[in-house]
């Protein structure tokens, strides 16, 4: 089975290179749609509460989470709603290690960089929030048939 057929039956954490090396506190499969992203944010918040992370830590895992996805459907999927993602999350004994994963064409991640907080414009911001939030992130080799795979750690606090 490759590990598409994983991921199309549910199990996203099939994929090489994946966060199993602790406990799975959240599988998530969602439509690409903005007004799901509530549920993506009150799971992903459940999560981390329930791993004991600090208030502050759940709301910047939270914004996070919710830049990368609201990133996936505006530039990934042009606002398709049809399409989906899948997100992850492990807790390990002092962090907590967060898969996100589309379907869209892999991106070329030297491209993918927050803008100059110098220009003064509406937007932009969402790379910035998610490298300022989180701990650690990188973009790991999807598995068979998956897009772009965004890793993110957070400490545990």
């Amino acid at each position: 089975m490759s590990s598409l057929d994983n991921l199309a039956q549910g199990d996203p954490m099939s994929r090489a290179g994946d966060a199993a090396a602790g406990a799975r506190l959240l599988a998530l499969r969602v439509p690409a749609s903005p007004d799901r992203l509530r549920l993506v944010r009150a799971a992903v918040s459940e999560a981390a509460l329930a791993s004991g992370c600090s208030e502050q830590c759940v709301r910047d895992i939270v914004l996070a989470v919710d830049e990368a996805c609201q990133n996936i459907i505006k530039h990934a999927y042009h606002g398709d709603p049809s399409r989906e993602i899948l997100i992850d999350v492990c807790r390990d004994e002092k962090r907590l290690v967060l898969e996100i994963v589309d379907f869209a064409d892999p991106v070329d991640t030297a491209q993918i960089k927050p803008r100059n907080l110098g220009e003064i414009r509406p937007g932009g911001l969402g790379t910035h929030f998610i490298q300022e939030c989180m701990d650690a992130t990188e973009y790991v080799p999807p598995p068979d048939g998956a897009g772009n795979l965004l890793r993110m750690v957070k400490r545990i606090s």
